[in-house]
């Protein structure tokens, strides 16, 4: 069956302003134009089109959904197991925070006590879980596997108290990095304390602290473009900073 771009915008349950985008940028071509300059989509396109938007649903950018499809080598089936596995993973999150609203409303109607941790099942999963996605990999490569999952049970077995505090020193780390920039010196006093804070911070997750590790991390902080972005967005020349922070601090 063939589609125009009104008909496939209906049938997918989205904009007719997406499609011609997507032809655009050539992520998804009109498998033929008709002599009316309609253009007409096949099975092919429309094939295509559910693989895109499960990427989309999954997060990715368009981007990077673009260089998946349009490789040589992408293969449907393969791509299709991926979205299944990955949508289960999805499932098991949102299963959980389901979960922790029930148990939630229970407490609160005195039905049952739920303890401090319990509180933060599924926030702490999706945290992991993003974490994962956008750094499993690197991570991996350079700390090893078994320190990943030591760190990553760490993680889920925190506390509330602790998990507060956690978050806070990440807070702070920001906060006190901007601040410290202004300073334009690695070395200064507030540059230090944020190095500091950085190492408080990373004994929440880290079974075992070393110079060599820390001043490890701030490297990748400047040579992986995702976490310089992360930095880089309040000030450009953060990661930089902190990394020289850091490499002080550790004497690396």
């Amino acid at each position: 069956m063939e589609y125009t771009v009104n008909k496939l915008s209906k049938l997918a349950g989205i904009s007719a302003r997406t499609l011609r985008y997507y032809d655009e940028i050539g992520i998804l071509k009109p498998a033929r134009i008709n002599s009316s300059g309609y253009r007409i989509y096949g099975h092919s396109e429309v094939t295509l089109l559910q693989q895109i938007l499960f990427y989309k649903e999954l997060g990715m950018p368009l981007d990077n959904i673009k260089d998946i499809v349009i490789d040589p080598t992408f293969d449907e089936s393969n791509a299709l197991i991926e979205h299944h596995h990955k949508l289960l993973e999805k499932r098991k999150q949102l299963d959980l925070l389901i979960l922790n609203i029930e148990k939630t409303i229970a407490s609160v109607k005195g039905e049952i006590k739920m303890t401090d941790k319990e509180k933060f099942e599924g926030f702490k999963e999706k945290l992991m879980k993003d974490n994962e996605e956008k750094y499993g990999k690197e991570i991996r490569e350079n700390y090893g596997v078994e320190t990943i999952e030591i760190s990553n049970k760490m993680f889920q077995n925190m506390t509330k108290e602790q998990f507060d505090k956690f978050t806070l020193l990440g807070d702070e780390i920001n906060s006190t990095l901007l601040e410290a920039f202004k300073t334009g010196d690695p070395s200064s006093e507030l540059s230090q304390r944020v190095a500091k804070i950085h190492k408080d911070w990373l004994s929440y997750t880290w079974p075992n602290y070393t110079k060599e590790a820390h001043a490890s991390l701030a490297q990748m902080y400047v040579d992986d473009e995702r976490f310089t972005a992360y930095y880089d967005k309040e000030q450009p020349g953060l990661a930089v900073f902190l990394r020289d922070a850091i490499l002080i601090f550790t004497g690396k």
